[in-house]
């Protein structure tokens, strides 16, 4: 339970400290997605719809833009989709490394690690 509530803290703090980029990338989703929902005469909510269904590579296929320029420009929202998605693994992943690092036992921790290198040592001299 006290690695779920360190994860979790730790999880929110790091997404507070990304907030001006994770911030950034949803408003030029919102803005390149109403440019193509204009260019392709959807109206607001289905532009705002389709444009997130296409940044986390979703893609229900229910709208899809026709012209070219709109095409080109859900390319642009998949890369900032892309990158998007992969800063909130990355805050998971470092969050996660982290509340285990804090939560595991030092001793514990080392028996592991003995016991690892004696594996390893059996094996290369059994090789």
């Amino acid at each position: 339970m006290e690695f779920s509530i360190t994860f979790i803290q730790l999880f929110f703090w790091g997404v507070y400290l990304a907030a001006p980029i994770l911030l950034m990338l949803c408003t030029l989703i919102i803005i390149v997605g109403q440019v193509v929902g204009r260019l392709e005469g959807w109206g607001r909510f289905n532009a705002l719809y389709w444009s997130f269904i296409t940044a986390l590579t979703v893609g229900y296929g229910d709208i899809r833009p026709v012209r070219k320029s709109a095409k080109v420009l859900a390319i642009v929202i998949a890369f900032l989709g892309i990158m998007l998605t992969g800063i909130f693994v990355a805050i998971t992943v470092a969050t996660a490394s982290s509340a285990f690092h804090q939560s595991i036992d030092p001793d514990v921790l080392k028996g592991i690690q003995e016991r690892f290198k004696k594996d390893v040592l059996d094996e290369s001299n059994g090789a």
